[in-house]
C-alpha cells in the first residue's frame, strides 16, 4: 500500500578531507567549514589516512540490551494508517464483527486513503449527491471505465460510513438500512525478521494487518427478567429477542436501534456505544520496546549478519548500499510487510567504556594510544575543548558531554530529530558496515516540522513533541516533494559525520556496525541555544541545563574564555540582561513588591523548573507562600496561582546593579580582540599607498597567537596573508637568485603575471616586488621582440640567437622560446643551405640528402620549403646526371670521347659536387692525355719500350672511355710479350734462377757463390761499386717523356763496357781456381763446388771457370745416349764438355735460332730490353765467330784441323778397334777429345804457344757466349788434341798416368744411382721441349706480322736475307738432303745459305752415310 513506487536518493552532502594542519584543530576546522556545511545540515569528514584510532572497548565484557523496531511503525504516514485501520477494526469488533480488507483491482483497498479523499471532496453525502465516485477512483489511481467508483462507494458505505457516523455522534433513524454482515478479507501475515519478538506482539500485530479468520454473529441467551431492561434508544422493552445487554455497563439496546443496526444478536461479548466511545480514546504515546535478550558484540554481530544474509540471500559484504536503501524505504512504507529489527542505541560510554582510548586509570595506554587519547577528535575530549561552551558545565551530561555508543544492524534506524538545545553533534563509525544519513539544514527545520504535521496531524494531536521523541520517520522523497531540502551520505568506517545546530537528521544502518556520538557547542551556537530555550518554553519541554546559568558562569571567569567566545558571551549577556530587566520591571508593574536573592545553582534542577513551561530557572523566579514548592519563570507570572500579586515574591540570582560589573570583564576580554581585529581589518583592507610592512602583520599574528584569539575567519585570513606574503617573498628571492635557476622549475608568463598581481594584491609591502615587476617588464619586452623576429620573412639566426640568450637568462618559461628555437633551427639550416650552395664544389649528394633530411624534421616555413624545393631540384638533377655519368663509366662497350665530352659540358652548370661527373671529366682528360702519348709514340723516331706500352695499356684499360688506339697497343704488347716468352723458352733452362735479360747480358756475378738471395745481394753490391757502367735492368725503366728514351748507341756502348768487365772477371776467376790446384798439401782446406765444401767423391772441372764441382751438386754433361754411369764414361764420356751451372746459365741455342728470333723482333714496333740485349749478344757472337774463323783459317790451325779430320775418318773406318780397347779409368771430360783415337797417346797435335794461347783465349770468350757455335767445338777439339791427359783417383781401379790431385774413392753404387737420375731428367726435359715447341708453333701462327723498324745496331752482316726463313721452316741448301725442314738449320758459309748441321759435316763423312755423333 506504499504510495511511492521506488526511492530516489537525495543529493550528497559535502565531504571534507582536512590536511594534517587543519586536522590538528578540530573545532577550528569545523568552524572553517561551517559556512558550507550548515547549508546542508550535515557533512562528512574523512580524517587523514594515517589517523586510525584503535578500538578500545572491552569486547568480552561489552553487554547491552537493544531496542525493538518495527519498520512500518516508524514511518509517520504508515503509522497513521495503521492507527486508523486499528480504530476501524476495533469499532467493528465492538459491534460483534471482525473485518478483512477488501480487494479492488487485485490490490488491497487503502481505506485510509479512501477516507481522506472522500473527506476532501466534501464527505460521503456530497460525493453521492454530486456523483463523483469515478473522480475518487481516479484520484486513488484506479483506471477509469471499469465501474470502480461504484465498488468504492459500496465499500465506503459498508465499512467507513458507519464509523464516521459514530465518530460524528449522529443518532440513528428508522430509515437507515441495516448493514449486511461483513465478511473478512486479507492476506497472510509476513514472517517476522527476528526470533526475539514475543508471541503476544505477533498476535497483536496480526490483529492490525488482518488474520485468516471469520467471525460469525450469534445470538446470546436472553436474561429471564427482560421486563427489567428497556432500550435506551427507543425506551421500550418489547421485542425481547432483539434486546442486547452491554457487557461493559449493562445498558440495553435493540439490535435495530444501534448504529449500525445488527441483524442478529452477537454470540460473543458486546459493547454499547458508550463503551465503544470509551475505547476510542487517544492511544498512549508511541515508543520503542526494549528487547528481552541481552547481547554481546559477538552474539549481536552473528545475529545481524545472519539476518542480512538471509534477507538478501547473499553474503553481507556483497549487498549494494543502494539496494539496502531502497528496500528500507519500501519496508517502512509498507503495511502488508512487517519486519522487526533491533538497535543497540544510546548506550552510555560511562557504563561500558568508550571506543576511543581514554585516561581513566583502568588500563595502561600502549603505543600510539597515548596520542589518540589526547587527540581533539577523540569524542571524549571534543565537548570539553577550550573553544567549546560545554567545558564550562561541570556536570557530566550523558549523551552531550559523555559519548553514547550505537551498535546497529541492517535496517535499524534513528528517526528525524534535532539535538538537545540545538547543539552540534559528531558521530564516528569505529568499524562495520556503512551508516546512511539524511539531513535537513537549520533554515528548513520549521518547514520540515510543518510538513510532518500537515501529513500526519493525528500523530501530533496526540503527541505534540513527537519529533523530540526520536520515534517518527518520514520518507525523504515525501519531504522533498513538499519543498524540504534533504541531503544524504554514507558514513564508512573511520569517518566522522557532523550535524549542525537545529539540523534535523535521521538514517539507518546498512549492516552490523559500531558508532560513537557526542554533542559539543561553540561560540556561534550561543544565539541558537537561547532560541532553543524559548522554543522549549513554548513546547513546555524540559531543558537539559540552564542556558542562563551557563552564560553567567562563563561571564564570571572571562580570562578563561576564548576571545571569540568572550565576544559572543558579551553579546548574549547584554541581550539576556536586557530581557531580564524588562521581565523584572513587568513583575513590579503587576504588583509583585517583594524580592529575595537566592543561589539557584545550589538548588537541584528538578526543584527550580517552571511550573508552566518546565524551563529551568536561574536568573529569577516567582514564588508564592501558598505553594512554596512551586515556582514559575517571569514569563508565566500569571500562571503560578490565584493569589494576589502582592503575596508573591521574586527570587533572583543577581541584582540588576551586578550585571554591569559582570559585563565589564567579558567586554574587556572581547574588546582586546576587537581592537586587534580592527587593526587587522584595516591592515588587510589597506590600499596600495597605505600598505603596512610584512613585519607589522607578523607582529599582529604573534599577538593573536599569544592572546589565544579565536581561530575565526579574520584570524585565519591574517595567518593566510602572512603565510602567503612570506611564501611570495621567498619565491621572489628564489626567482631573483640566478645561481639556483638551473635546478628549479621555471614560472610561465601567466604565472609570473599572476605572481606580480599577487605581490601587489598582498596587504603588505614585499621588498622584491619591484624587481619581480621589472622581470615581468623584461619578459613583455622580450615577447614583443620575439614576435617581431618570428614575423620576419627570412629568419635571422643572429637575431634569434640573441633573443634566445636573452630569454634563457630571464628564468621564466617563455612560450616564445620553443618557437624561437624552432625558428633558429630553421635559420641555421637556411644558413647552412645558403653557405653550401655558395660553394658548389662542396655540395655533395650526401650533403644535400643530409640537408633535406634535417630540413624534413623542421617546422613548416615558407623559406624552408623554398630552400627544400631548391635543394630537391638540385638533388634530382644531380642524381640524374650522376646516374647518367655512372652508366657512361660502366658502359660496355664504352662511349667515345665526343659523347662523353658533350655530357661533361652539359653537366658543367650544375651547382653540385658530382663525383661521377668529375670522374667522367677526369677519365676524359686521361683519355686525351693517353691518346696524345700514344700518338706521340707512334709518330716518334724510336719505338717505345714494352714496359712503357704496358703502362699505357694498363692506363688505357682503366680509362672508361673508348680509345681507338687501345686495340693496336694491346696487339703490340701481346706480340712483344709473345716474343719475349718465346725467347725465354729458347734461352732459359727449366726452373732457372736467371731472368732472360740476365742471361742475354754479360755476367756481373762472376765469382759469386751461394743461394739465389745471397747472390742477388752480392751482385747488387758489386753493381753499386761500379756505378756508371751498364745495368741491364735500366733498359726496363719507364720514361715518362720521349726525350729521355735511351739512345741505341748508348745501349751498345754500355753492353761493350760490361762485356769487357766480364772478360776481366773471368780471367781473374780462372787464375784463382787454377791456383787451388797448387795447394795439394792443404787440399782439405780448399773450398770447391757450389756448396763451397772440400773435395770429395766424384768431381768435375768446369772448362770455363776451371773450378771443381761435386758430381752430386751439379748435373752431369749430357751424352748422345743415356747409359749406365760406368759404361757411359768409359765410352762416351770423353766426347762431353762440362760447364758448371754458373758458367752455362742458359740452353745456349744455336746462332741460327737466335737469328730467327731477331727476324721476329724486327717486325715488332716495340723496344724490348731483352731484344736489345739479344741484338748485342748476337753481334758479340758473330764478332767472335769472325775472329774464330779467321784464327782457324791460318795455316797452322787449318792444317791441325785437317789432321784431326783424317784421324777421325780412320777411327770411323775401324770401329772395332775402339770397342776392343781396354777399359781405362774415368777421366776428366776436358782431358781428351772424341776425335782422337784411344790407341793413340795424346797429345796428338803440336801447336805453337802463340796459336795455342790464341785458341785458349778464343775458347774462353766463346764459352762466355750464351750461344752454340760450331767454331767453339772445333777449337775445343783442337785444344783437346793438344792437352795431355789429367786423371783423377776415384777408387774404381786402375791408375792414371798423371796425377795432379788425389781424391777419396767413391762407391760404384753411387755412380749407378747418379746415372739413373740423369737419364730420367733427360727424358723429362725432352718431353717438355716437345710440348713447348708444339705450343709455340700454334702461337706463332696466330701472330700478326707487321713491318716496323727495329733497333739499328751497326753490324757488318746483313740479316735481311734471313727474313723469309726461320729455324723451323728453312730449307737446307745441301744437295740430296732428305731431312725434314723442321730439323735444326744453322747459318753457315757462304752467307744466306741454310744447311743442316749434319749436311755441313758431310765433307768429314764417308759415302757410306756414317753420321757424326757430335
Amino acid at each position: 500500500m506504499s504510495v511511492f513506487s521506488e526511492f530516489v536518493p537525495p543529493p550528497e552532502c559535502p565531504v571534507f578531507e582536512p590536511s594534517w594542519e587543519d586536522f590538528s584543530d578540530p573545532l577550528g576546522f569545523i568552524n572553517k567549514i561551517r559556512p558550507i556545511a550548515e547549508k546542508t545540515g550535515i557533512c562528512k569528514i574523512r580524517p587523514p589516512e594515517e589517523w586510525q584510532p584503535p578500538f578500545a572497548c572491552d569486547v568480552r565484557n561489552f553487554r547491552f540490551t537493544p531496542r525493538v523496531q518495527r519498520l512500518n511503525e516508524l514511518e509517520a504516514l504508515t503509522r497513521v494508517k495503521l492507527n486508523f485501520l486499528d480504530q476501524i477494526a476495533k469499532f467493528w469488533e465492538l459491534q460483534g464483527s471482525k473485518i478483512r480488507f477488501p480487494h479492488v483491482e487485485r490490490k488491497i483497498l487503502d481505506l485510509y486513503q479512501l477516507s481522506k479523499i472522500v473527506s476532501s471532496e466534501g464527505g460521503f453525502e456530497t460525493v453521492c449527491k454530486e456523483r463523483i465516485w469515478s473522480k475518487v477512483a481516479s484520484r486513488m489511481g484506479f483506471p477509469p471505465g471499469k465501474g470502480t467508483g461504484s465498488l468504492l462507494r459500496s465499500h465506503y458505505e459498508r465499512i467507513l460510513y458507519p464509523y464516521e457516523l459514530f465518530q460524528s455522534g449522529a443518532t440513528l433513524t428508522r430509515e437507515n438500512k441495516e448493514p449486511k454482515g461483513l465478511k473478512i478479507f486479507g492476506t497472510s501475515p509476513k514472517m517476522v525478521g527476528l526470533e526475539i519478538v514475543s508471541a503476544d506482539l505477533l498476535m497483536l500485530k496480526a490483529s492490525w494487518v488482518g488474520l485468516n479468520m471469520t467471525i460469525t454473529i450469534c445470538c446470546l441467551p436472553l436474561i429471564p427478567q427482560i421486563d427489567l431492561y428497556l432500550c435506551l434508544v427507543c425506551g421500550r422493552g418489547d421485542e425481547e429477542d432483539r434486546l442486547l445487554l452491554c457487557d461493559g455497563c449493562d445498558d440495553s439496546y435493540h439490535t435495530f436501534c444501534l448504529i449500525p443496526p445488527l441483524q442478529d444478536v452477537p454470540k460473543g461479548d458486546w459493547r454499547c456505544p458508550k463503551c465503544v466511545a470509551e475505547c476510542s480514546k487517544p492511544r498512549e504515546a508511541f515508543g520503542f520496546e526494549q528487547a528481552v535478550r541481552e547481547y554481546t558484540l559477538q552474539s549481536f554481530g552473528e545475529m545481524a549478519d545472519h539476518f542480512k544474509s538471509d534477507y538478501f540471500n547473499m553474503p553481507v559484504h556483497m549487498v549494494p548500499t543502494e539496494l539496502v536503501e531502497k528496500e528500507f524505504w519500501r519496508l517502512v512504507s509498507s503495511i502488508e510487510e512487517d519486519v522487526i529489527v533491533e538497535y543497540g542505541a544510546d548506550i552510555s560510554s560511562k557504563d561500558v567504556g568508550s571506543g576511543f582510548p581514554i585516561r581513566d586509570g583502568k588500563r595502561r595506554l600502549l603505543g600510539d594510544e597515548e596520542d589518540y587519547a589526547n587527540s581533539g577528535w577523540n569524542l571524549n575530549n571534543m565537548p570539553v575543548l577550550e573553544q567549546s561552551v560545554l567545558t564550562h558545565i561541570n556536570v557530566d551530561i550523558s549523551g552531550m558531554k559523555v559519548p553514547w555508543l550505537y551498535v546497529g544492524m541492517c535496517f535499524s534506524s534513528f528517526c528525524w530529530h534535532i539535538e538537545d538545545h540545538w547543539s552540534y553533534s559528531i558521530n564516528f563509525l569505529h568499524w562495520g558496515e556503512p551508516k546512511t544519513w539524511y539531513g535537513v539544514p537549520a533554515s528548513a527545520a520549521e518547514q520540515l516540522e510543518a510538513v510532518m504535521k500537515k501529513l500526519a496531524p493525528e500523530l501530533f494531536d496526540s503527541q505534540p513533541d513527537l519529533l523530540h521523541q526520536l520515534v517518527t520517520i518520514m520518507n525523504p522523497n515525501v519531504l522533498m516533494e513538499h519543498g524540504v531540502p534533504v541531503y544524504r551520505t554514507n558514513q564508512c568506517a573511520g569517518e566522522f559525520v557532523v550535524t549542525f545546530p537545529r539540523a534535523y537528521h535521521s538514517g539507518f544502518n546498512q549492516g552490523y556496525n559500531f558508532a560513537e556520538a557526542v554533542n559539543f557547542c561553540t561560540a556561534d551556537w550561543l544565539p541558537m541555544g537561547r532560541q532553543c530555550v524559548a522554543h522549549y518554553r513554548r513546547l513546555h519541554r524540559y531543558c537539559v541545563f540552564s542556558h542562563e546559568e551557563l552564560l553567567c558562569k562563563m561571564a564570571a571567569d572571562p580570562e578563561s574564555l576564548d576571545v571569540e567566545l568572550a565576544a559572543a558571551v558579551f553579546k548574549e549577556m547584554g541581550e539576556m540582561m536586557e530581557e531580564e530587566t524588562q521581565l523584572r520591571q513587568a513583575a513590579q508593574e503587576m504588583g509583585v513588591l517583594s524580592s529575595e536573592q537566592e543561589v539557584f545553582e545550589l538548588v537541584p534542577d528538578d526543584e527550580r523548573q517552571c511550573y508552566k513551561c518546565k524551563t529551568t530557572c536561574f536568573l529569577s523566579a516567582l514564588t508564592c507562600s501558598c505553594s512554596p514548592d512551586r515556582l514559575v519563570c517571569l514569563h508565566h507570572t500569571a500562571d503560578l496561582c490565584d493569589c494576589p500579586m502582592g503575596n508573591k515574591c521574586v527570587r533572583y540570582r543577581y541584582d540588576l546593579e551586578e550585571f554591569p560589573s559582570m559585563l565589564y570583564g567579558v567586554k574587556t576580554r572581547a574588546q582586546s580582540y576587537d581592537t586587534w581585529a580592527k587593526r587587522v581589518t584595516e591592515a588587510l583592507a589597506a590600499d596600495q599607498k597605505n600598505k603596512k610592512d610584512l613585519i607589522e602583520l607578523k607582529v599582529l599574528l604573534e599577538d593573536a597567537e599569544d592572546r589565544k584569539y579565536p581561530e575565526n575567519a579574520l584570524f585565519r585570513r591574517l595567518r593566510e596573508m602572512v603565510k602567503e606574503a612570506e611564501t611570495c617573498s621567498s619565491v621572489a628571492q628564489l626567482r631573483l637568485r640566478s645561481e639556483t635557476s638551473r635546478n628549479r622549475t621555471k614560472l610561465t608568463v601567466d604565472e609570473l603575471k599572476a605572481f606580480v598581481d599577487q605581490l601587489y594584491r598582498l596587504p603588505c609591502i614585499i621588498s622584491q616586488a619591484r624587481q619581480v615587476k621589472e622581470l615581468l617588464e623584461n619578459v613583455e619586452d622580450f615577447h614583443e621582440r620575439a614576435q617581431v623576429a618570428l614575423a620576419d620573412e627570412m629568419p635571422d639566426s643572429s637575431k634569434l640567437q640573441a633573443l634566445l640568450d636573452l630569454g634563457s637568462g630571464l628564468d621564466v618559461e617563455l612560450p616564445e622560446l620553443p618557437q624561437l628555437k624552432q625558428e633558429l633551427q630553421q635559420a641555421r639550416w637556411l644558413d647552412e643551405v645558403r653557405i653550401t650552395l655558395a660553394e658548389p664544389h662542396r655540395v655533395t649528394l650526401e650533403l644535400m640528402k643530409r640537408l633535406i633530411d634535417s630540413g624534413v624534421g623542421l617546422a613548416p616555413h615558407h623559406a624552408v620549403e623554398k630552400a627544400m624545393a631548391e635543394l630537391q631540384e638540385i638533388l634530382t638533377v644531380s642524381e640524374r646526371w650522376e646516374e647518367k655519368a655512372r652508366a657512361c663509366l660502366q658502359a660496355r662497350p664504352r662511349h667515345s670521347m665526343v659523347t662523353l665530352e658533350s655530357i661533361v659540358l652539359e653537366a658543367r652548370n650544375i651547382p653540385a659536387y658530382l663525383p661521377n661527373i668529375l670522374a667522367l671529366r677526369e677519365a676524359l682528360q686521361k683519355a686525351k692525355e693517353w691518346t696524345t702519348k700514344v700518338e706521340a709514340i707512334q709518330s716518334g723516331s724510336s719505338y717505345a719500350y714494352l714496359e712503357q706500352l704496358e703502362s699505357l695499356l694498363a692506363r688505357g684499360r682503366s680509362i672508361p672511355v673508348r680509345l681507338d688506339p687501345l686495340a693496336q697497343v694491346e696487339s703490340q704488347v701481346a706480340a712483344a710479350r709473345a716474343w719475349r716468352e718465346r725467347t725465354a723458352r729458347t734461352f732459359l733452362k727449366k726452373n732457372s734462377t736467371y731472368t732472360l735479360l740476365q742471361v742475354l747480358s754479360p755476367r756481373v756475378d762472376i765469382g759469386v757463390y751461394g743461394n739465389s738471395k745471397s747472390k742477388r745481394k752480392r751482385v747488387k753490391e758489386l753493381m753499386e761499386k761500379e756505378r756508371g757502367g751498364f745495368d741491364p735492368d735500366t733498359l726496363s725503366d719507364l720514361e715518362e717523356s720521349l726525350e729521355e728514351v735511351r739512345d741505341p748507341t748508348t745501349v751498345v756502348a754500355a753492353f761493350k763496357a760490361k762485356e769487357q768487365k766480364e772478360v776481366e772477371a773471368i780471367h781473374s776467376l780462372r787464375a784463382a781456381n787454377l791456383a787451388k790446384m797448387a795447394m795439394a798439401d792443404r787440399i782439405e782446406e780448399v773450398k770447391f763446388c757450389l756448396c763451397r765444401k772440400t773435395a770429395s767423391g766424384f768431381m768435375l772441372q768446369c772448362e770455363l771457370c776451371k773450378d771443381w764441382f761435386h758430381g752430386a751438386c751439379v748435373p752431369l754433361p749430357k751424352t748422345g745416349s743415356q747409359k749406365k754411369l760406368g759404361v757411359g764414361w768409359q765410352s762416351n764420356g770423353k766426347d762431353s764438355k762440362f760447364l758448371c751451372p754458373l758458367c752455362q746459365r742458359s740452353r745456349r741455342p744455336r746462332l741460327e735460332t737466335i737469328l730467327s728470333l731477331l727476324v721476329l723482333l724486327q717486325k715488332l714496333p716495340v723496344r724490348l730490353p731483352e731484344g736489345e740485349a739479344l741484338q748485342c749478344l748476337t753481334e758479340r757472337a758473330m764478332s767472335w765467330q769472325d775472329r774464330a774463323r779467321q784464327a782457324l783459317a791460318t795455316e797452322e790451325l787449318s792444317s791441325a784441323l785437317a789432321k784431326l779430320s783424317v784421324l777421325s775418318q780412320r777411327m770411323l773406318q775401324h770401329p772395332l778397334s775402339v770397342l776392343n780397347m781396354p777399359t781405362p779409368q774415368p777421366l776428366n771430360p776436358a782431358s781428351r777429345t772424341p776425335l782422337v783415337p784411344r790407341s793413340l797417346e795424346p797429345p796428338v797435335l803440336e801447336l805453337s804457344p802463340q796459336a795455342k794461347a790464341q785458341l785458349e783465349e778464343l775458347m774462353m770468350l766463346g764459352d762466355l757466349l750464351e750461344v752454340s757455335l760450331d767454331e767453339t767445338q772445333h777449337i775445343w777439339r783442337i785444344l783437346q788434341a793438344t792437352h795431355p791427359p789429367v786423371g783423377l783417383e776415384l777408387g774404381l781401379g786402375g791408375k792414371p798416368k798423371k796425377k795432379k790431385l788425389k781424391l777419396s774413392l767413391d762407391k760404384n753404387r753411387e755412380m749407378k744411382q747418379l746415372a739413373k737420375r740423369l737419364a730420367k731428367e733427360e727424358k723429362e726435359r725432352k718431353r717438355k721441349e716437345k710440348a713447348a715447341a708444339k705450343a709455340e708453333a700454334i702461337r706463332e701462327g696466330l701472330e700478326k706480322r707487321k713491318e716496323k723498324k727495329i733497333l739499328d745496331i751497326p753490324s757488318k752482316y746483313d740479316w735481311s736475307g734471313a727474313e723469309d726463313s726461320n729455324d723451323e721452316n728453312a730449307v737446307c741448301a745441301a744437295k740430296n738432303c732428305q731431312r725434314p725442314c723442321k730439323d735444326k738449320v744453322r747459318i753457315y758459309l757462304p752467307p744466306n745459305t741454310s744447311e743442316h748441321s749434319a749436311c755441313v759435316k758431310r765433307s768429314f763423312c764417308s759415302q757410306s752415310g756414317t753420321r757424326d755423333n757430335s
